[in-house]
């Protein structure tokens, strides 16, 4: 199910509970309507409303923290690339073979981390690196450095080609939603009992309707936003690959 028909959905449920309440208010009798009551009712949903904002403003946090730490991890990713391409170029004609499949390597990795959050959480996913990084790794060991300024570039390229495995993998691993589907139902249940409690007792007019479409509106989109940023690889607010795959200039030979 998409982030925008989940939010939509958040929308029909939270913006139901203003017409429950509607419903059920002619049908109550008098000593249901006490002040007493109304009292009560406007201390339970109190309650639930700061509950439900301290947990919706933590959610945004969270989301929003792993949404950046993703796209530093991305940007971490490329830096490495281009560093040990770099190194490999210092390292002399040698290392051309490597710097050609290093190129290879990056369309087939940055396909597979764009399209991971698709694969569904409910089965296990086994990593498996690329055809073309397996190569450049099986290569990058096969040097043989003539002198130590080789030797110092061949452990460096080494080890920025570990720095960003290590990268990869914390991505694979980081994959999945944000928000649990149980806990986004208990989520749209607070606050559907909220707009159930401001249409039980006090008369509605288009005024106070409108207030209510709004503020169902804005609570969808924040969950809209939750979801968005804990699907970092897609959707509307997705980092873009582009910087990625662009990372290195094709090699002149």
């Amino acid at each position: 199910m998409s982030d925008l028909l989940i939010s939509l959905l958040v929308f029909a449920l939270i913006f139901g509970g203003a017409l429950v309440g509607m419903v059920v208010r002619p049908l109550m009798s008098d000593h249901h309507q006490t002040s007493d009551s109304r009292d009560v009712v406007k201390m339970t949903m109190g309650l639930i409303g700061t509950l439900t904002s301290l947990v919706l403003g933590l959610l945004i946090a969270s989301a929003k923290n792993s949404f950046d730490q993703k796209t530093s991890q991305v940007r971490q990713m490329t830096a490495t690339i281009i560093l040990l391409d770099d190194l490999l170029a210092q390292y002399g004609p040698e290392a051309t073979h490597l710097r050609s499949l290093l190129r290879q390597s990056i369309q087939p990795m940055a396909n597979r981390i764009w399209h991971e959050e698709g694969v569904s959480t409910a089965r296990p996913v086994r990593f498996e690196s690329t055809a073309q990084a397996s190569a450049f790794e099986n290569e990058l060991e096969r040097l043989s450095p003539s002198n130590d300024i080789q030797r110092s570039l061949q452990s460096r390229a080494t080890q920025a080609f570990t720095e960003g495995a290590q990268i990869r993998l914390q991505l694979f691993a980081q994959t999945g939603g944000s928000i649990p589907m149980p806990f986004l139902i208990i989520l749209a249940f607070w606050l559907s009992a909220i707009f159930v409690s401001c249409t039980l007792f006090a008369p509605t007019n288009l005024i106070v309707m409108i207030s209510l479409f709004v503020c169902a509106l804005s609570f969808a989109c924040a969950i809209f936003l939750v979801l968005e940023l804990g699907d970092p690889f897609g959707g509307l607010m997705g980092i873009s690959s582009a910087t990625l795959r662009n990372a290195l200039p094709p090699l002149n030979l």
